[in-house]
């Protein structure tokens, strides 16, 4: 048994200093950290045991299993520090299964009907302000539907990453490792085409290709946003996120009856002919007549 209060210091400054942790991974440790030193004051098999029963009473299986997580780092600290001698979490079985829940995906009916409002923004727009900001918007959503990117690989493109000339547009996904996703469609071609005029000004000054009233890089909230305010406009009651289209992209090509392993290409970081003729052949955009 040993009463770990006096250690969880020298365990954040080792995760912060040592390990190199994030910021938001140090202040989650914290977190559950001090929730279980709230539970229990010692580190043993049967406070464990009793905190494991408590945490499967209050919480998802997926915060379970974090906040376990936290605890097994810490006593691994501990063990390497020699300030315990052996680990409280030998022979308890800890496995949490999550039940398995499948991507949601918007039909693409639903893509069409948002598309077609965004198109019809900009046809709309009685100011210039509007007008641009409508371009903008179009944009966006074609390339999110287009290349089945993250909405924060979309916020964080540069304008050296479009490549009008090669159609493709370069993306930076986790781990900084990028990919290219060929661009065949020529109203996305188009709608992007129009924003970079408009916007060229503003994009050479802040560096991002999509930018903000203020001149400043378009944020993932504002897209969450954006994408809310036209579902709501369009009467879809489907809650909808950018990281939708992600998984639609993927689950239509599917349903184009596109190999799984192609799919998975341009999910990762790999490039082909093979590649840039599916997404020319086979991407659900051409089957809508939108603009």
């Amino acid at each position: 048994m040993i009463e770990f209060k006096t250690h969880i210091n020298g365990f954040i400054n080792y995760c912060r200093y040592h390990k190199k942790l994030s910021d938001k991974t140090i202040s989650a440790y914290c977190i559950d950290l001090i929730q279980f030193q709230c539970f229990t004051l010692e580190l043993s098999k049967q406070s464990l045991w009793n905190y494991i029963e408590h945490l499967n009473k209050s919480y998802k299986p997926k915060t379970v299993k974090r906040k376990l997580a936290t605890l097994k780092a810490f006593t691994h600290y501990l063990l390497i520090r020699d300030i315990i001698d052996c680990n409280p979490f030998d022979k308890i079985e800890t496995s949490i299964k999550e039940p398995v829940i499948l991507p949601k995906t918007i039909p693409l009916d639903t893509i069409g009907e948002i598309l077609c409002f965004a198109y019809t923004q900009i046809e709309k727009s009685n100011t210039d302000y509007k007008k641009n900001s409508a371009i903008r918007n179009a944009a966006v959503l074609e390339l999110l539907f287009a290349t089945g990117a993250r909405v924060a690989e979309i916020c964080n493109l540069h304008s050296q990453d479009v490549d009008f000339i090669g159609k493709s547009v370069k993306l930076y996904g986790k781990g900084s490792k990028e990919r290219i996703i060929p661009i065949e469609n020529n109203s996305v071609l188009t709608i992007l085409s129009d924003y970079y005029f408009i916007y060229e000004e503003k994009i050479s000054d802040c560096g991002y290709f999509f930018v903000n009233k203020y001149g400043k890089r378009l944020t993932e909230q504002s897209v969450r946003c954006m994408i809310n305010s036209y579902c709501k406009a369009c009467g879809i009651s489907l809650h909808i996120t950018p990281h939708m289209f992600r998984h639609s992209f993927a689950t239509l090509l599917l349903e184009q009856d596109v190999d799984i392993r192609y799919i998975q290409q341009i999910y990762t970081h790999v490039t082909s002919a093979k590649q840039k003729e599916i997404i020319k052949t086979k991407h659900p955009r051409n089957n809508l007549n939108i603009s």
